[in-house]
């Protein structure tokens, strides 16, 4: 199976992330991601629903975002968040600091 390079776009005001997310491809994806943040002025939703993996470096990135967005007031949640991913985030106890990964907190999607 081939891995797909990851990308970050805005779709409908929700921050879409897709791909396989690993060392070499996380600081491209961050940049992306931090643009695409640093051109809101409200609530924003990430969708991780199409990521490819779960990696430690993908909560680093999460985390890295949600500074970026508090810092510009914008208010930023999670959804589609892989079984992997939230069990990732629970093990590093980093599950309240990330909107929508807590069990139960899903968001809808209307």
């Amino acid at each position: 199976m081939s891995q797909s390079a990851p990308l970050a776009r805005l779709s409908d005001g929700v921050l879409v992330v897709s791909g396989y997310v690993d060392f070499d491809s996380v600081v491209a994806l961050r940049r992306q991601g931090d643009a695409l943040i640093a051109s809101c002025s409200r609530a924003l939703t990430v969708d991780l629903g199409a990521l490819e993996n779960a990696h430690s470096v993908v909560l680093s990135l999460l985390l890295c975002w949600r500074r970026l967005a508090a810092g510009r007031s914008i208010e930023l949640s999670f959804r589609g968040v892989s079984d992997r991913l939230a069990s990732l985030a629970a093990l590093s106890n980093l599950e309240d600091e990330l909107p929508g990964f807590a069990p139960g907190s899903e968001i809808p999607t209307h």
